[in-house]
């Protein structure tokens, strides 16, 4: 995986999910990426489905006002997103209330992305960026709660 940053969009996972998003007009994308980092419970999470869920799950912090920094990596997804907040405000005529369900999916998706059955963590825990990695999960998961 080619890696630059330790944020959510600073790899080439991420960048490449972040291009398909772009298909698409609804939450169907996101909600794939996390039900498929929850698939498989028993075995290994793989590091390119967890990259993918993490930018996922950014995305869907982004989408509720709690998003993180935006940089030239997110750019993509930050107009994206700015575009669905202002078609959905408008038609729901005021802001939009957070899906219960992809909140929930995303809290366990960041567990299972930590836990000792993801890839992508054991991959962080043997560079020296661990600690920077997991204080950005941690906050994501802090911004959804």
């Amino acid at each position: 995986m080619g890696t630059w940053a330790v944020d959510a969009f600073g790899n080439d996972f991420a960048q490449d999910w972040a291009e398909d998003l772009h298909e698409t007009t609804n939450m169907d994308a996101i909600e794939n990426t996390l039900e498929t980092a929850l698939s498989d419970v028993g075995a290994e999470l793989e590091a390119p489905l967890a990259a993918e869920a993490l930018a996922a799950i950014e995305v869907l912090a982004r989408l509720h006002g709690k998003g993180g920094e935006r940089t030239e990596d997110s750019a993509s997804v930050d107009e994206w997103v700015d575009a669905r907040k202002v078609a959905a405000e408008a038609k729901a005529k005021g802001p939009v209330k957070a899906r219960a369900d992809l909140l929930a999916k995303a809290q366990q998706a960041l567990a299972r992305i930590v836990s000792e059955q993801s890839e992508l963590r054991q991959l962080w825990e043997e560079s020296e960026h661990y600690a920077e990695w997991r204080a950005t999960v941690d906050d994501l998961a802090a911004r959804l709660a």
